[in-house]
């Protein structure tokens, strides 16, 4: 069917072809799809499935059929709600949902206990999802370009967490349950409303700290070992005894495919997105809030 918008029922037609070679993954951004053909919830093996940028606007309950399912992109879509079904996906490790229309996630989104990586920038969240809190393995967290304005005090529960991204919010004042997140490698808070911080030394484990377009006058005072980004980066870290630390690497997120310990640089790769608007397709630069 190309691109021309496929029926409800229906696989597109050259998705057998795609099949067939082996691998169990489906790639169908860039089509039209308001609803993703239920077909596709009786490829029970499928194990990779993209449906980015359709403008696709609902999933059915049936997804959670799906049952090898490892990666799931859905990002550049208008999906105002997640169906229950999603959340009953026990291999799912990578789920991108940014640039949706989400103001909520469902409360079984706990279940998710596989997930590692979890994309939901560009979307509406005014408050911290509670049921992220029990995801107590997951890595990489990626959630710029929303309206939070606080975390729960319960964040720290996250102990496997070593990345979080925030830039875009409208955060006033810097977090206090971040000071206790001492695992964190990577953490973004670009584009906020922050005019000032505590001091970031007790972040033993932190390696990238991003603070860029805040109101800030300088930097906090954080390890030798940490990259900053933002006003007063550079002076602060050219007057450091040790060199200063190399810039996080610029990887093409689909490379890794899925070893575990890379998930923490998927979920800070930039740009992920196979049906990104403007053709930007795969090849991501830098972690959001970095270099830009």
């Amino acid at each position: 069917m190309g691109i021309a918008e496929s029926t409800l029922d229906e696989l597109p037609s050259d998705a057998e072809e795609q099949l067939r070679h082996g691998e169990q993954q489906l790639e169908l951004s860039g089509r039209r799809l308001r609803r993703l053909p239920s077909a596709v919830c009786t490829l029970s093996r499928l194990e990779k499935l993209y449906v980015s940028g359709t403008g696709l606007r609902e999933l059915p309950e049936e997804i959670e059929e799906l049952r090898e399912l490892r990666i799931l992109a859905l990002d550049f879509n208008k999906l105002e709600r997640l169906p229950d079904g999603l959340c009953r996906l026990p291999r799912l490790t990578r789920l991108y949902l940014g640039g949706n229309r989400l103001l909520a996630l469902p409360n079984d989104f706990a279940q998710l206990q596989s997930l590692r990586c979890l994309w939901i920038e560009g979307n509406f969240l005014r408050r911290f999802p509670r049921p992220l809190l029990r995801l107590v393995a997951l890595q990489s967290l990626q959630m710029g370009d929303n309206r939070l304005r606080a975390l729960p005090a319960e964040l720290p529960r996250m102990t496997g967490l070593r990345g979080l991204w925030l830039y875009g919010n409208r955060f006033e004042e810097f977090p206090p349950p971040l000071l206790r997140m001492g695992r964190l490698h990577i953490l973004d808070l670009d584009r906020n409303r922050l005019g000032g911080f505590p001091d970031l030394q007790p972040l033993r484990s932190l390696r990238v700290f991003s603070y860029d377009h805040n109101p800030v006058t300088g930097p906090p005072r954080v390890a030798d070992t940490v990259f900053l980004v933002g006003e007063g980066a550079v002076e602060r870290m050219a007057e450091r005894d040790e060199p200063v630390p190399r810039r996080p690497p610029r990887r093409p997120a689909r490379a890794f495919e899925d070893e575990e310990e890379e998930d923490l640089l998927i979920g800070g790769a930039g740009p992920r997105s196979l049906g990104a608007p403007g053709g930007s397709l795969r090849v991501p630069e830098a972690p959001p809030g970095l270099g830009t």
